[in-house]
């Protein structure tokens, strides 16, 4: 089997990472064929929250590349036995499926659930890469501003920064996206 390669996309709300994210695969795919695999992890909790999903199906749906989209709002690692070496994988996004992995469980919050939730996301992550002929992961970049509120905001951030720093150190590409303009942070062997 070929090395897989892992691209991991941040940026802020509405920095244009999911279409900066889905023209890499689409790239990968014109280059090396190969499905392309949504793996979404949005919940529609709100109005708000289904127009983008919708939007985001829509766009898919629109252009030239057929992608199989499969809705995983936690567990994602559950899906690594459908994955084959050909697959492009985009996982959209980190933050949210941190958010579903806190919160879809009545478990006591305590040190060693939330040690549990991280390497359950980072785990299921290397896994599906591990299949998968690449993966590209997109995550909001909400550590740049002070956090500000309760306990558990503190916790959030801590979490998410953990995690997006064991993706960065497996990458082979890191890119910040801002304004629609990706900022390469990491490249192996380019």
């Amino acid at each position: 089997m070929a090395q897989s390669s892992l691209i991991f996309i941040t940026g802020g709300v509405r920095s244009g990472k999911s279409k900066m994210a889905e023209k890499l695969a689409i790239e990968m795919a014109g280059k090396n064929g190969g499905r392309l695999t949504y793996l979404a992890t949005g919940v529609p909790s709100d109005q708000e929250m289904q127009q983008r999903i919708d939007r985001h199906k829509g766009d898919r749906s629109a252009g030239d590349y057929c992608w199989q989209t499969i809705e995983q709002p936690v567990q994602i690692g559950t899906l690594s036995d459908s994955v084959v070496e050909s697959d492009i994988i985009l996982v959209d996004c980190v933050t949210t499926l941190l958010n579903n992995e806190l919160f879809s469980t009545q478990r006591r919050w305590d040190e060693s659930f939330f040690t549990s939730v991280k390497d359950s996301i980072i785990t299921g992550i290397l896994s599906l890469k591990r299949r998968a002929g690449a993966i590209i992961v997109v995550s909001n970049e909400v550590l740049n501003e002070p956090l500000i509120g309760t306990d558990l905001v503190f916790l959030y951030g801590r979490l998410l920064g953990q995690i997006h720093q064991t993706l960065v150190n497996e990458a082979d590409r890191a890119l910040l996206v801002e304004t629609g303009i990706p900022i390469v942070m990491k490249e192996v062997g380019r």
